[in-house]
């Protein structure tokens, strides 16, 4: 228990060690992310963030971000493994543009907050947070961003850290707790291992927010358009439960058809020796019969699992 009398399972909050955050300065900053990214930053308020990809001109995403403004600038929120590369090939467009990247991720500490009690740690310690999800708020220095379930995204200044963390006073618990329950809220990431090799709707992008099709054009656009409407797409991410521990960008083989991979680990988390889970992209057929298997035909079997958002398969 802690100060507020809640346990564990109530509320918890978590370092996020493997997140990184680009920041992106400029007169013409705005208007850069905007002709960049796939979702709508020209209409990104500030008290809202918002998640995007970055494809190549073939529609493959390079990235996943989390989009977060300040009054002065846009934070990029993404996996640290991937700032320096995404910094390096996203400056070769800025060519006459007002804008700067920059590396903040030593500048901003990253946490997860989770648990049926979230919203009522924040409020019994007079932080405010709104109860949309992907809005911002802001309580002195930090920023929260309201996710999926009850969740938060927490970004506080180096210098200013031990302030509302301190101050929130909860149990500091595993950073997998926070990325098991992403996954089975099948919110995806696109890491090292799996740099452009998904489209970005086979990875339910369109179903978590991450997509605009009406916003106009960005690197690999009309690949994505037309995956979206002339009925090419035939792959999707499904949550599975696993026999055992997997690892981003592992292939996935279905029983009828062990020569090829039916498809690949997305994002994957182990609370224990008997709790795995995993996001994991597949062609939609590979669900209609036999057994799924990762990294080869005697891999760790495979569960198909329950996603808690509707999936349009009928783009096939």
């Amino acid at each position: 228990m802690n100060a507020k009398g809640e346990s564990v399972q109530d509320v918890a909050i978590t370092r996020l060690t493997q997140e990184g955050v680009i920041r992106v300065a400029g007169a013409d900053a705005r208007a850069f992310l905007h002709a960049q990214l796939t979702n709508d930053i020209e209409q990104l308020g500030q008290d809202q963030a918002r998640r995007a990809g970055w494809c190549t001109a073939k529609g493959r995403l390079l990235a996943t971000l989390l989009v977060v403004p300040q009054s002065d600038a846009f934070l990029l929120l993404l996996p640290s493994e991937l700032v320096t590369a995404v910094m390096k090939r996203l400056k070769m467009f800025i060519l006459r543009s007002k804008v700067t990247l920059d590396d903040a991720s030593a500048h901003w500490i990253q946490y997860g907050l989770f648990g049926s009690g979230a919203l009522r740690a924040l409020a019994a310690h007079s932080v405010q947070a709104s109860g949309a999800v992907l809005t911002l708020a802001r309580d002195r220095a930090a920023i929260l961003i309201r996710i999926e379930g009850e969740r938060f995204r927490i970004l506080v200044p180096a210098e200013s850290v031990a302030g509302l963390v301190e101050r929130l006073g909860l149990p500091e618990v595993s950073e997998t707790r926070w990325w098991l329950e992403e996954i089975r809220m099948g919110l995806p990431q696109v890491v090292a291992a799996t740099q452009e090799l998904f489209v970005p709707q086979m990875l339910n992008f369109e179903a978590v927010a991450g997509l605009d099709f009406k916003k106009g054009c960005y690197p690999g656009q009309e690949v994505v358009a037309r995956s979206q409407y002339r009925g090419t797409l035939k792959r999707r991410t499904y949550l599975v439960d696993s026999s055992d521990a997997l690892t981003s960008g592992m292939e996935v083989f279905h029983s009828g058809d062990l020569t090829q991979p039916a498809g690949r680990v997305v994002l994957a988390a182990s609370l224990s020796d008997a709790r795995h889970a995993a996001l994991v992209e597949l062609k939609i057929s590979a669900l209609d019969s036999g057994d799924l298997h990762a990294g080869d035909a005697s891999g760790p079997l495979l569960r198909p699992g329950a996603l808690p958002y509707p999936l349009d398969t009928e783009v096939v």
